[in-house]
């Protein structure tokens, strides 16, 4: 039988304090796990941080071994869940990152993605933000393996490459997770619709992990978790408010979908390639 995952994504609302907003995300994490059994419980963008270039080195810790790391392995271990768990600032080497770390099921630290491609907007009366400017990109992609599933971490503006999401197809995965804090300008736009393609380009599972949306910010989250399956359906999706998103994935519909359409195999490798440096 092929394997089956149940997962949560936790739509975090924002908290004053970094203290508060661990309290709240390791209390919402045990909830989630004993009322619906998740295995995979995915938490998303800065949900303990303020998302601002002006903030980041003010919230930056480091990882795995800051407070906010602590508490996660911690309760992932208490659980006996994979922990995805999200992004907040990583300070490392002099040097700040936008990271996601990821535990195992005793508490183990998996190994943690910095975000690659780095946010940056202006549009004039709309957003402009520049993580280029305090932060520096990642160089590495991330997997781990749940049983015989492999998945693949991307961190938002990420999900806009699609040579990207074609790497970890490339690289064997069947999930690929983006914890994302689209803004509330492009969010409607393109937010479920690059999950969807991403989705449907790889023949693989696609979630989009966000915070709540939250007006009285500088930078307003979208919203919007979405999960979207191999055909690049949409599973389910939050809205804007704090939210727990559940699903049962079945890896099965990936290798079945992959036989009906095999585009993966049908590619014109003596015309054109993808490689990974």
């Amino acid at each position: 039988m092929a394997p089956k995952l149940k997962i949560a994504l936790l739509q975090l609302e924002g908290f004053p304090t970094k203290k508060e907003a661990i309290a709240n995300a390791v209390n919402q994490i045990r909830t989630v796990v004993k009322s619906e059994g998740a295995k995979l419980v995915i938490l998303p963008e800065c949900w303990n941080s303020t998302y601002s270039a002006d903030e980041f080195g003010r919230w930056a810790e480091q990882i795995p071994a800051g407070e906010t790391s602590t508490a996660l392995a911690k309760v992932a271990a208490e659980c006996d869940i994979y922990l995805i768990g999200g992004t907040y600032p990583e300070a490392d080497g002099g040097k700040l990152y936008n990271t996601c770390p990821v535990w195992g099921p005793k508490g183990e630290f998996l190994g943690k993605y910095r975000k690659m491609h780095l946010f940056e907007m202006d549009i004039p009366g709309i957003c402009t933000f520049s993580e280029p400017s305090v932060l520096t990109p990642g160089s590495q992609f991330f997997t781990f393996d749940i049983g015989e599933t492999k998945v693949g971490v991307g961190i938002c503006y990420d999900q806009r490459f699609a040579e990207f999401a074609a790497i970890y197809r490339q690289l064997g995965c069947d999930l690929l997770v983006f914890p994302s804090a689209f803004d509330d300008y492009t969010g409607p736009m393109h937010f479920e619709l690059i999950a969807q393609a991403r989705a449907l380009d790889n023949s693989m599972f696609v979630v989009l992990c966000a915070p709540a949306r939250d007006t009285t910010k500088d930078y307003v989250a979208y919203g919007y978790s979405t999960v979207c399956d191999p055909w690049g359906r949409v599973v389910c999706h939050a809205k804007e408010k704090p939210t727990v998103l559940t699903a049962e994935l079945d890896f099965g519909m990936c290798a079945e979908i992959r036989k009906q359409i095999p585009v993966l195999k049908q590619k014109r490798l003596d015309k054109y390639e993808l490689i990974r440096k």
